[in-house]
């Protein structure tokens, strides 16, 4: 069901852990040429040095940044696939408590920086005559929750740009995909966002297999890889423990 993949070429964002990371090994695994993208350079070096993807350190949501990973990606060859995975969450406050800072951080990394690297690589997706862009939202981008106020509006933000530029790009044949996970124990998201072990480990205690970065990336490989013509506009995952948002199995 997949496309020839010789020449296929992508650009993971967030590749430094966690699903951006696995992206790039299903990717690499299944002989793509990939850059991976993160600020973190020395992760990014080993896992070029895992994978033999291209490593490329950069902020995604800085101007200076984006242009020079432009430049870097056209002189190596160029992309025929966009894959817009990094974001994250800080803080799990209510609206009342809302922290400004939090808010601006998530609505940095997950629109504008969707949006900036989108922007910049448009031109050469659509010269290929057969562009892909993916981005992994969140269902936190289609459904509200208390203490969730800010990573929602980002993540809701993130899913409204990709349905805008699936209307778009489509006289371009540039197909826009967008994979909405739900619960995904990784080493840093719940980590990240609350600041503290134990509190982390509440976000996933007593769930029996939540998703795994890897079950993602998987989602992800195949939904770039089917035949051009095929556009899974959303793909919602979620474990079976989860069965909507707001209801989720703890045992134990």
């Amino acid at each position: 069901m997949t496309e020839d993949l010789q020449n296929k070429a992508a650009l993971v964002t967030g590749a430094s852990s966690g699903i951006g990371e696995a992206a790039v090994r299903a990717l690499r695994a299944d002989g793509w040429t990939v850059f991976a993208v993160a600020r973190r350079a020395e992760r990014l070096a080993a896992l070029e040095g895992e994978t033999g993807a291209v490593a490329i350190p950069a902020d995604i949501a800085e101007d200076d940044d984006v242009s020079r990973l432009l430049a870097k990606v056209t002189e190596a060859g160029g992309i025929d696939t966009l894959v817009n995975i990094a974001g994250g969450a800080r803080g799990a406050d209510k609206v009342g408590d809302a922290s400004t800072a939090d808010w601006e951080w998530m609505y940095r990394v997950n629109v504008l920086g969707t949006m900036k690297l989108t922007r910049a690589f448009l031109p050469m997706l659509r010269a290929t005559g057969q562009g892909t862009v993916l981005n992994l939202t969140s269902t936190a981008g289609l459904d509200a929750y208390e203490g969730g106020g800010g990573y929602n509006a980002a993540k809701f933000g993130q899913h409204a740009l990709t349905n805008a530029l699936r209307l778009e790009e489509a006289e371009h044949n540039v197909r826009v995909i967008e994979v909405a996970p739900g619960l995904v124990q990784t080493e840093e998201f719940a980590l990240n966002r609350l600041g503290d072990a134990q509190a982390a480990g509440k976000v996933y205690q007593g769930v029996e297999k939540p998703l795994t970065a890897e079950d993602v990336a998987d989602v992800v490989r195949y939904a770039v890889s089917v035949p051009h013509h095929v556009n899974l506009d959303q793909i919602v995952i979620r474990p079976v423990a989860q069965a909507a948002t707001h209801k989720l199995i703890r045992k134990g």
